[in-house]
């Protein structure tokens, strides 16, 4: 590991290419640049799940931690080829001052050649992504409505914001739940003419699952809130021929119901942000079921065919804290 403190963003490029050079790091050998956005605090997990994900995507991960707006202009990196990232490359930039504002004039050089690059919030999702530079510059883009405070409607703000590349972790986590549910019709040609989902208020993935079954059935879920589970419980499909189909989460496994069947168990384990990184790594087009999802979610129609490329709107947040403080 190279350690540089109060540098400069050409000092970093050098650097990053002399332990390449030292380590023998091949560009041609990455998939993607993989721009992080972090707090501080969650450093160590946003590169203990680069590590999972660089298992089976080789990228370069360029960590982006943005602190102290008002303080001196500060730039500190470590550089990490190999070694305890597996087979990644890492540049950890903490920017301080007005430097953190313009993140790209630093992180832009150090993008990996002819790879495509995807950028990632691993904390509260930006409100607008087009704010955001190191955002307009990705090839996809990843959020994680789960970290905001309200994560229902940041959710919500991502249908309302969304261009076709952009994917969200809630998605992600349904995905073993699309496979059971999807997997019930292997055997049968029934209509679905109601759902129930049984999850708790405040839990995004619930709702997606939502949009998904009124997006790919045409029906209207109904969503009743529990305080008995910290996530979504189950989730109940009515066909027309009077079955029941019922898949209920237990303790990393779901119990699998149907009417004239013996009940199943089958896996369902919380897959740790590594893997579901991973899995949205595995493709870099835009993902249309999850678009309609959220869109018969938030209400918010035709959202695939918005255009998938963005213009840079520039907001200085300082200046809106410093607005914020004196109307306060």
């Amino acid at each position: 590991m190279i350690g540089l403190w109060d540098t400069t963003g050409n000092e970093v490029v050098k650097a990053l290419a002399a332990e390449r050079r030292s380590a023998g790091g091949v560009a041609s050998g990455l998939a993607l640049t993989l721009v992080s956005v972090v707090e501080e605090k969650k450093v160590r997990e946003a590169e203990a799940a680069a590590t999972i994900a660089a298992a089976a995507h080789p990228c370069r991960l360029l960590i982006v931690v943005r602190s102290d707006l008002e303080g001196r202009s500060r730039l500190d990196a470590e550089i990490v080829v190999g070694g305890r990232l597996g087979p990644a490359e890492a540049v950890v930039m903490r920017m301080y001052g007005r430097l953190a504002l313009h993140a790209e004039s630093v992180v832009m050089p150090l993008l990996a050649p002819d790879v495509p690059v995807v950028t990632w919030w691993h904390e509260e999702p930006p409100n607008m992504i087009a704010n955001d530079f190191l955002g307009v510059v990705a090839d996809r883009r990843i959020t994680d409505s789960a970290q905001a405070p309200d994560p229902v409607a940041a959710l919500r703000q991502r249908a309302h914001d969304y261009a076709p590349g952009d994917t969200d972790l809630t998605w992600t986590r349904i995905t073993l739940w699309r496979t059971l549910v999807a997997g019930a019709f292997d055997s049968t040609e029934a209509q679905v003419i109601g759902a129930r989902i049984v999850a708790p208020d405040r839990d995004p993935t619930a709702w997606l699952m939502l949009g998904w079954l009124k997006s790919r059935l045409g029906i209207e879920p109904v969503l009743e809130h529990t305080d008995r589970s910290p996530r979504m419980r189950s989730v109940e499909l009515q066909c027309a021929n009077g079955d029941c189909v019922r898949v209920t989460r237990e303790e990393g496994t779901a119990l699998f119901s149907r009417t004239g069947q013996e009940d199943r168990y089958m896996p369902l384990p919380k897959r740790p942000v590594g893997d579901e990184l991973a899995e949205e790594l595995r493709r870099l087009d835009a993902d249309q079921i999850y678009a309609e999802a959220l869109g018969a979610m938030a209400g918010v129609p035709d959202l695939e065919h918005r255009p998938p490329m963005r213009v840079h709107v520039w907001k200085d947040p300082a200046l809106a804290a410093r607005a914020a403080s004196t109307a306060a």
